[in-house]
């Protein structure tokens, strides 16, 4: 079976771009490993009329109000080659199945790279968070903590402490520069130097970071912002370009979310190198199907004039 789009990851933005498309009637494969980003965290914040909610159970009411639709397939599993063909594109599965597809959407989604801090990944999504805006307003006014893992940090600490008094974890790094000093000095951000040995506390919850030279800093939530890596490789076996942003790799589009490679769009994380949020990840699905349908019009259209 030809789809007119395969969609290659089945989480906000993959969801949004096949709602769009499967209400301009074209037949839409969507390919879903079942592995969200956020799928770590108990509440999404900031979403329009969603605030609070579960993200996993967001996902799940989204999919089932897609798959209501006739001219949608879903697929759990995870595609590990693409090839262009004449007719458009053969993805193939894991498992071996190839599906094909005239058009097709990247929206696999991005994996944070934690560090290797004891006490940190069992607290990832709970205590130990990245977006102040998904998760800040929870820990207003409490105790919280920046830790150091790139240049990006400093500006990090900056933000955080709009929401609360902040501790700056270097872990051993190089102390900043002169003006990030000053800065840190006129928001009353304290530099807790040494490099840190574990985190504390209860369950999921932070309750001190406990650093090498001996001492305790009491921190509720430790905002850290992680690298991150492409869940796919597909992007580079097609000849997508990359590039290299403050957190990680992440796939050039245009403003209709087109890749460099004709055919093939790409929406979400994957595609920003930075503001990572479930709304932009929506928004960069519906802008990806809006596209590919006026393309998928245009191209029959010519067919149609072809000799």
């Amino acid at each position: 079976m030809q789809h007119d789009v395969i969609i290659i990851g089945g989480s906000f933005a993959g969801l949004a771009a096949a709602l769009y498309l499967v209400r301009a009637r074209r037949s839409v494969c969507v390919i879903d490993a079942g592995r969200p980003r956020n799928r770590f965290a108990a509440q999404s914040h900031g979403v329009f009329a969603q605030d609070g909610s579960s993200p996993q159970q967001m996902l799940a009411t989204a999919r089932t109000q897609v798959a209501a639709y006739p001219s949608v397939t879903f697929v759990q599993g995870s595609a590990v080659e693409v090839q262009q063909q004449h007719s458009g594109l053969a993805v193939t599965l894991a498992t071996g199945e190839v599906l094909f597809g005239t058009t097709l959407l990247l929206a696999f989604g991005v994996s944070d790279v934690l560090p290797n801090t004891t006490g940190l990944e069992q607290r990832w999504g709970t205590s130990v968070i990245h977006c102040p805006y998904c998760h800040g307003y929870e820990f207003s006014g409490r105790q919280l903590g920046v830790l150091q893992l790139s240049p990006m940090s400093h500006h990090q600490a900056q933000l955080i402490s709009e929401w609360g008094p902040t501790t700056y974890f270097l872990n051993g790094a190089e102390q900043p520069d002169a003006a990030t000093l000053a800065e840190f000095a006129r928001r009353n951000i304290r530099i807790a130097p040494a490099a840190i040995d574990a985190l504390h506390g209860a369950g999921g919850d932070l309750s001190h970071v406990q650093l090498v030279d001996g001492s305790a800093w009491p921190i509720d939530a430790l905002f850290i912002g992680p690298p991150t890596k492409l869940n796919s490789q597909v992007a580079e076996q097609l000849g997508c370009r990359i590039n290299s942003g403050p957190f990680g790799a992440y796939i050039e589009v245009d403003d209709m979310k087109m890749t460099s490679v004709a055919g093939v769009y790409a929406a979400g994380d994957i595609t920003r190198g930075g503001g990572h949020t479930v709304t932009f990840a929506c928004a960069d699905g519906v802008m990806a199907a809006l596209a590919i349908h006026r393309a998928l019009v245009t191209s029959a259209a010519q067919l149609e004039r072809a000799p």
